[in-house]
């Protein structure tokens, strides 16, 4: 059986998906929101390949459940990055692609287990926890922004400038740890506005500079 893909945008061609990379606290805004202190170096965390899903309605664990949403740049790794990294202009050219997405999050599940001081994993990765639009091949990251509209209401929207990790750092970080592999993705953290959003919410994902795409989706 085939593992997860994903594809390029008026694409049938599957790419198939070797991790998922997620970073956190990557806006200085979102990180306020949430009572969190802002980071000093990129703050990483991995969910499943088979929390990934389209963006059309679909498997969602704790489907009876309130997520919160946390809309996120996804970039599309293209290219093997040799663990200790690339200079930083072959770092950008690894980059084949990007798309948007939504890292569903257990907010609820993730408070009681920071408390704890256990891992979160189970609030982060769950089936359908990752939904990801189709991946554009035609992209300036320098320019990047992206909004999110749920049920028809602007909640969150984003620009590359105000993070405060760039891409570069972002995947030299993941590589003094790990290998990048071609078909990787890495979600590039959400700015502020996150929120509830419930199965059978519409939403639709946009990018407003820096690429060209609208993305409709259900959860």
């Amino acid at each position: 059986m085939a593992g997860p893909s994903v594809r390029y945008v008026d694409s049938v061609a599957r790419v198939a998906v070797s991790n998922v990379w997620c970073v956190g606290r990557n806006f200085h805004k979102h990180a306020l929101e949430l009572g969190n202190d802002v980071p000093s170096q990129p703050l990483v965390f991995l969910k499943a390949t088979s929390s990934l899903r389209a963006l059309a309605a679909g498997p969602l664990a704790h489907g009876s459940e309130e997520f919160h949403h946390e809309a996120e740049c996804v970039l599309l790794v293209g290219a093997t990055v040799p663990l200790g990294g690339l200079p930083r202009d072959e770092l950008l050219r690894c980059v084949h692609g990007v798309g948007l997405g939504l890292d569903l999050t257990r907010r609820g599940l993730q408070s009681e287990l920071k408390k704890q001081g256990l891992p979160w994993l189970m609030a982060k990765s769950f089936a359908g926890a990752a939904p990801v639009s189709d991946f554009v091949a035609e992209f300036d990251l320098s320019a990047i922004e992206y909004s999110l509209e749920v049920n028809g209401k602007r909640r969150q929207r984003a620009r590359f400038a105000d993070m405060i990790f760039d891409v570069p750092r972002l995947l030299a970080h993941i590589a003094s740890t790990h290998e990048l592999l071609p078909g990787d993705i890495v979600f590039t953290g959400t700015p502020e506005g996150v929120g509830p959003i419930r199965r059978g919410d519409r939403f639709r994902l946009a990018f407003e500079n820096g690429a060209s795409g609208v993305f409709d989706g259900q959860l």
